[in-house]
């Protein structure tokens, strides 16, 4: 399993209440796996090698690396989704290819994250960049969730402090005084 798999991941929305999910790709002792997760919980598909080449044969796909590519091309162009049904989920990647994934447990989930979170850090150091884009978010406003928010480098206008009398609506005239009426000596 190459560093480039290990390190790919994705975000998928479910269509019905348009939570997001990070889709992302597990390799051990040669097993290939699609987990997904959504901070909480940890859905997987289990395949061992003789269920992942049946997979692949039933939709015509050559290797694990091009059931990735799939994968990132469907949630690119949002044509990937998921429901949940009870303790399994299903991932739709368009144009018939899906993938049912079950909960992991508990204790096993917690290490799961707790392994997802150390490898993204990894290949976040391993970088030496931010973070990369999720396809999900605006690529032209070019900032991402993690990144120092960056102040205005052009000139600063100064602000005018306000006197007491200028009028709010338009600063450059002093508000009237209403008249207290005339005093006569007597």
């Amino acid at each position: 399993m190459d560093h480039q798999m290990r390190s790919t991941y994705c975000t998928v929305v479910n269509k019905c209440d348009d939570a997001k999910y990070l889709c992302y790709f597990h390799g051990k002792a040669g097993a290939f796996n699609i987990r997904m997760t959504d901070a909480s919980d940890v859905w997987s598909t289990d395949f061992t090698e003789d269920t992942l080449t049946q997979h692949m044969k039933s939709f015509a796909l050559k290797s694990p690396e091009s059931y990735v590519s799939k994968i990132r091309e469907a949630c690119q162009t949002g044509m990937a989704s998921v429901s949940l049904e009870g303790d399994s989920a299903l991932l739709h990647l368009g144009g018939g290819l899906s993938v049912s994934l079950s909960r992991l447990g508990s204790p096993q989930s917690r290490a799961e994250l707790q392994e997802l979170l150390f490898r993204m850090a990894e290949s976040l150091s391993c970088m030496g960049g931010p973070a990369p884009v999720s396809p999900m978010k605006n690529v032209q406003g070019g900032r991402t969730e993690f990144e120092p928010r960056r102040h205005q480098t052009g000139p600063i206008l100064a602000v005018r402090k306000r006197i007491p009398g200028d009028s709010l609506i338009n600063p450059g005239s002093r508000s009237k005084k209403s008249a207290t009426g005339v005093l006569f000596d007597e």
